[in-house]
């Protein structure tokens, strides 16, 4: 959808639908391990690198604290 739908759209739809909504209770539901981490990491490498390009250092976008909650546990 990158460059079809405003960017706004596209992280809206992306992040508090598809992912907070669908993709992270799937994560949350499956047992910790190589799985789990493989899962993480594909969801993670969907993430457009410029929506951090503009945080400060060891901040995340408010969309993801689940998702880094997540991550460290």
């Amino acid at each position: 959808w990158d460059g079809i739908v405003q960017e706004d759209t596209v992280r809206d739809l992306g992040l508090s639908k598809l992912l907070n909504r669908y993709l992270l209770l799937n994560l949350l539901n499956t047992p910790p391990g190589p799985d789990n981490i493989e899962k993480c990491k594909k969801v993670v490498a969907c993430l457009p690198e410029r929506w951090f390009h503009d945080l400060k250092s060891g901040s995340t976008l408010p969309e993801l604290l689940n998702l880094c909650k997540h991550l460290l546990q």
